[in-house]
């Protein structure tokens, strides 16, 4: 998942700690251009949601139709209808998200990546899809500002503090392997 950039801003300061909130995420133009190709078509849809806190985030989703398994044909071009049906999913399935959590469980969600999954399961029925990601998510609106719904964001739960790192080895080198003595 390193093609996700996730942006923060800082909402206040405490002597050395910064209070951070999540302020939007992004791919890198590598991973997006890797994607786009020849003979496919390329589906986008946006959404405006309402996250259960107050906050408002416009997402944006990103896929492309594939090849069914058989096909003999190059191209895979899906007709506007059914490009129409399967934006009308992926709009229903951001909002979804978006809608049923405050912003740390979209957060969350949108950093395990399992949404474009979810939509390209769903829209399999309509047209085969690949390479679903919710490639965007602004924040566009934010609730009035209160430092006790901030400070839960930097609790330490005790989830995820990462695991220790080995200590460097250190190579044996012998007499007369090369290089100046």
């Amino acid at each position: 998942m390193s093609y996700r950039k996730i942006k923060l801003c800082i909402e206040d300061v405490q002597g050395f700690n910064c209070l951070m909130n999540f302020h939007g995420m992004d791919m890198t133009r590598d991973k997006l251009c890797s994607l786009i190709k020849k003979k496919q078509s390329i589906i986008e849809a946006n959404v405006d949601a309402r996250t259960t806190d107050g906050y408002i985030v416009r997402m944006f989703c990103i896929a492309f139709t594939k090849k069914q398994d058989d096909q003999l044909k190059e191209t895979c071009y899906a007709k506007s209808a059914k490009v129409r049906s399967i934006r009308g999913k992926m709009v229903n399935t951001m909002s979804a998200l978006a809608g049923k959590g405050d912003l740390k469980t979209l957060v969350k969600a949108l950093i395990a990546g399992t949404t474009g999954e979810e939509i390209e399961r769903e829209a399999s029925s309509i047209f085969p899809i690949k390479d679903c990601y919710v490639r965007k998510v602004k924040v566009i609106k934010k609730p009035k500002f209160d430092v006790t719904a901030l400070m839960e964001w930097h609790t330490d739960d005790g989830q995820d503090v990462g695991a220790n790192v080995a200590p460097a080895v250190a190579e044996e080198t012998v007499a007369g392997s090369g290089g100046r003595l």
